[in-house]
């Protein structure tokens, strides 16, 4: 049997997140594994408009998204389910990319610089010598100090790891799907129907980017989700308008069940989670990619201080990064909550639309509320 390889840090996951993470330490030559199960490209469900917050960090990694055709966003709408619309400039502005692009980009930046793995971690170890045994399906064995916890919303791995989200059943499903549709470049829009709500945007091949959260309760009532579209969904008329006259580039939606907004921890036996793994903000906030950016930064950044530095108290560590996640992202997460609580509520969404039409300086104010500054 031969022996394992040993690094300082291992990823799991290539989402957004963990490749940026990769990235990150690989600028200050930190040893880094990357276990990703899929090969790049992909089309992933998401909401692909990004807050401009993330530009500089991006930079500061090479990485340019509008040299890659990232479409500039700088206006935002909201609707109603029965279409009532108020409009706002968006503070910072921000851009439009399909997963499919952007995580290709940080993967052609990052593959050369680390060791990346395809395959699903079969089991993970904290051993007694305050290290990381990681086995993959494959017969893998890997090591390292540090494990970072980079795979998304829901994985086999938050069950290993006795997450406590994970026993609680989720009443939200999300879809996404690609479409040409005469759609504007520079805006970002918001569609609430029953049960839920739908995010509209251009990406950089020029097609609209639909992707929208949905209750159990209301869809299933439907035989699947192009009834669900029609019958649904398309009480909001401008939604109406998008699926009968949008051609879908898909061969067919992609979707998630289960997707769980309850609160996770940033650290969990040891683990560093950053990403969704972390926390998820509930997509009408339109900045669940910056906080996955944002995360990653985080906790690049005191790992290669600490590993630079040789002080590697991991109680010291875990403690840092825990406090300053929740600095960063606790009071964004509750204003998502918040948010969409309201917006679902039929009454107060059609009220609350209608008073910030009249008074749209508000929209700005209450974006502020789930985005941060540039970093």
């Amino acid at each position: 049997m031969n022996s394992p390889k040993i690094y300082s840090v291992i990823i799991v996951g290539g989402g957004l997140a963990g490749l940026t993470a990769a990235l990150h330490f690989s600028k200050h030559g930190i040893k880094v594994l990357l276990i990703e199960k899929n090969a790049y490209p992909k089309h992933k469900v998401c909401g692909e408009y990004i807050s401009n917050e993330v530009i500089p960090y991006l930079n500061s990694l090479g990485v340019d998204p509008f040299a890659e055709g990232a479409i500039p966003i700088t206006q935002f709408e909201i609707s109603t389910k029965k279409g009532g619309v108020a409009r706002a400039k968006l503070p910072l502005g921000g851009f439009g990319i399909s997963r499919y692009a952007l995580d290709l980009l940080l993967y052609e930046k990052v593959k050369d610089r680390i060791d990346v793995v395809f395959g699903q971690v079969d089991e993970i170890r904290f051993e007694e010598d305050s290290t990381f045994t990681v086995d993959t399906k494959s017969n893998e064995t890997y090591r390292s100090h540090f494990l970072i916890g980079a795979y998304g919303k829901r994985s086999n791995l938050d069950v290993y790891l006795q997450r406590d989200f994970i026993e609680k059943r989720s009443p939200w499903l999300a879809v996404k799907a690609h479409y040409e549709f005469d759609f504007k470049d520079d805006v970002v829009a918001l569609h609430n129907f029953d049960g839920g709500y739908c995010g509209l945007s251009k990406t950089e091949t020029g097609v609209v980017n639909a992707c929208y959260l949905a209750k159990y309760t209301t869809f299933k009532k439907s035989s699947g989700i192009a009834e669900f579209q029609e019958t649904v969904m398309s009480q909001n008329p401008h939604l109406k308008t998008f699926f009968e006259q949008a051609t879908p580039v898909f061969e067919r939606p992609l979707s998630i069940a289960q997707v769980s907004f309850y609160p996770k921890n940033p650290v969990e036996h040891n683990t560093f989670m950053i990403g969704d793994s972390a926390g998820l903000i509930h997509p009408l906030c339109g900045n669940g990619m910056a906080m996955a950016i944002h995360s990653a930064k985080l906790i690049s950044e005191i790992l290669v201080r600490a590993i630079q530095s040789s002080s590697l108290n991991r109680e010291a560590i875990e403690k840092k990064y825990s406090e300053q996640w929740r600095q960063t992202f606790q009071t964004r997460l509750f204003y998502g909550r918040i948010l969409q609580q309201l917006l679902l509520n039929k009454q107060i969404s059609h009220w609350g639309v209608q008073f910030v039409k009249r008074f749209p300086v508000l929209i700005p104010k209450l974006i502020c509320k789930t985005h941060g500054s540039t970093f």
